[in-house]
């Protein structure tokens, strides 16, 4: 077996969910062991880097002979739960295609991305740097990413998620907002006494099912599409017979390059105060939880021309495209390190059966050591 391959059927063998996601879960404590001993094994220099107590970021180097640039790889160790799957720690290989958790989300990313390290430690590298980033809770909130930034700097880095061997250039951000909205408790057969905090929210999800359709109606991105929202989660009651006082309804909007960090809650706070303003008794409060931007570099910027060239190289037709999901890349160019996308094609993002396709993690690792081996060299 190719030891890119093996490699990868070592990592999905390690439980990694991410304990924020799933309550109890091990986290990348154990992930973290196996890549820091397997990257000093291929003769990186190897940092283990708690970023919160039993949750490190992992970062090998390869040193060169004389200065140059330096050029960072990238990706999460950290998986959603198993709920449904019959063997998530299990690979299992078929038709070409390795099955189990993370096998596409990210560990196939990952394993090429380590692989690529070490046949440039193998090498030797000319001059420069290249930096093997492992991280911790892209799957929440990326506080893997967030630590990595303060402490690491490159000047260009490939976040290996999952793309079909598509060079993505841009993804969508996020917000998470939160609206609550009051009512007045009473017994059920008092009505005159009560007001119904549920039935008031209905009017807020009526007004985001339109706001919804008229973003999806606007023109879109040309590569990742329009944003969006959805209502994620909603609460509120007491008991069958009182009238309910408190309604809270947890949403998401995507949001594109170019759109304020604050787009769906203003959206949503104008939305509440129409409400308000057409009837005294309606009381919300609206406010952000979270929020990530969306990322883009341009077609010409030269780290997407270099990686096109490496996948030419190897003999690939470079395609240049979006991805739907967030990621790390947004931090990173954030952080003054411009950044894509490369990863290999599999399928089962999030779901009950996930895979990658073999031959193209095996593809992905030649073209990230083709890019390292020109890039970092160069002054």
């Amino acid at each position: 077996m190719d030891p890119v391959l093996r490699l990868l059927c070592d990592l999905i063998a390690i439980d990694s969910v991410n304990p924020t996601l799933v309550p109890g879960a091990p986290g990348e404590a154990a992930i973290a062991d196996a890549l820091a001993v397997h990257m000093r094994r291929l003769g990186l220099d190897v940092s283990v880097e708690e970023v919160v107590p039993g949750r490190p970021n992992v970062i090998g180097v390869v040193e060169g002979r004389a200065r140059g640039r330096t050029l960072m790889f990238c990706g999460h160790t950290d998986t959603v739960g198993v709920g449904g799957m019959r063997a998530p720690f299990s690979p299992d290989m078929r038709d070409g295609k390795i099955y189990g958790r993370g096998s596409q989300d990210m560990k196939s990313g990952i394993a090429a991305m380590v692989a690529a390290a070490g046949e440039i430690a193998a090498r030797g590298l000319a001059a420069g740097r290249l930096i093997v980033a492992a991280v911790v809770d892209e799957e929440h909130s990326s506080i893997g990413a967030d630590h990595l930034v303060t402490r690491w700097h490159a000047d260009a880095a490939v976040v290996t998620e999952p793309t079909d061997l598509t060079i993505a250039i841009a993804h969508k951000g996020f917000e998470w907002i939160e609206v609550d909205v009051d009512g007045k408790a009473a017994h059920g057969s008092r009505p005159a006494e009560g007001e119904d905090a549920i039935m008031r929210m209905g009017r807020v999800l009526t007004g985001l099912e339109a706001l919804d359709r008229e973003l999806q109606n606007r023109p879109p991105h040309p590569l990742i599409g329009t944003g969006s929202l959805h209502a994620s989660f909603i609460s509120g009651g007491r008991e069958w017979s009182v009238y309910p006082d408190a309604a809270r309804l947890q949403i998401e909007r995507r949001t594109l390059p170019g759109e304020p960090s604050t787009a769906g809650t203003d959206e949503v706070r104008y939305l509440c105060e129409s409400l308000s303003a057409a009837d005294h008794k309606f009381r919300a409060r609206v406010r952000q939880v979270f929020t990530r931007p969306a990322h883009e570099v341009q077609p010409n910027d030269e780290l997407p021309r270099a990686l096109a060239d490496a996948v030419v190289r190897t003999g690939g037709s470079p395609t240049l495209g979006g991805a739907s999901f967030w990621t790390d890349a947004a931090i990173l160019s954030g952080a003054g390190i411009p950044s894509v996308l490369f990863g290999p094609t599999g399928a089962g993002l999030h779901s009950i059966e996930e895979y990658v396709v073999g031959a193209d993690v095996q593809r992905c690792r030649n073209v990230l050591t083709e890019l390292a081996a020109a890039w970092c060299p160069r002054s």
